[in-house]
């Protein structure tokens, strides 16, 4: 995106809530990769999305520092609750440090491992799914979730734009992008499902179940 465009969006959005603002300054300082969280712009959005589902459980599929994690759970009610999973075992407890100064720890579970063996074990329907984790096992991920989704329920799909690359396919030599451009085409083809991919950030795909 544009710099000035963002900047001014940005500037006429609601701002980041202090803790969330803190977490952001962390990662940027603490954490390789920091462009890997979610950030002020797509945060606000993932907030709006969630207070509009008022989702009971939520499944999130990649927690890096967790920025993401706190977006979504400001829509939880009471009796709410989020499943995270983040395969990076050195980084969750920036996670759990948040989660606990946000006072929502009863209400986060983080999973440490692979997703592909968690989401198995996970004996719950979700109201809301968001992946934002290895790119090249999407499809994967999508197909364990499935029935693990009530109807008309929401799947979010980070990263679906992969810096445009998705139009450049000749481009995509990279086991994510290639992982990207197949979720796309399936998630086109499913009759299952209705879909738009919003060009926000990096792309999100927005999915719900029928």
């Amino acid at each position: 995106m544009n710099p000035e465009l963002e900047s001014y969006l940005l500037e006429h959005m609601d701002q980041e809530p202090p803790l969330l603002k803190e977490l952001n300054r962390y990662t940027q300082a603490h954490v390789l990769s920091p462009r890997m969280m979610s950030g002020p712009l797509q945060g606000r959005l993932l907030s709006l999305f969630s207070k509009m589902i008022q989702p009971e459980n939520v499944l999130e599929i990649g927690t890096y520092t967790g920025y993401g994690t706190l977006c979504l759970a400001e829509g939880l009610p009471e009796r709410g609750h989020i499943h995270t999973i983040e395969i990076n075992d050195e980084i969750v407890h920036i996670a759990r440090n948040f989660f606990k100064k946000a006072g929502l720890e009863n209400q986060i579970s983080l999973h440490v491992g692979s997703a592909l063996s968690v989401i198995p074990t996970l004996d719950k329907i979700f109201d809301l799914v968001y992946l934002d984790a290895d790119k090249s096992q999407y499809g994967d991920y999508f197909r364990l979730v499935f029935d693990k989704v009530r109807k008309g329920g929401y799947i979010l799909a980070d990263n679906t734009l992969w810096n445009g690359l998705v139009i450049r396919e000749q481009d995509l030599r990279d086991k994510s992008g290639k992982g990207i451009l197949a979720f796309n085409e399936m998630i086109k083809k499913d009759l299952r499902i209705e879909k738009v991919i919003l060009p926000i950030r990096d792309g999100l795909t927005l999915i719900r179940k029928i």
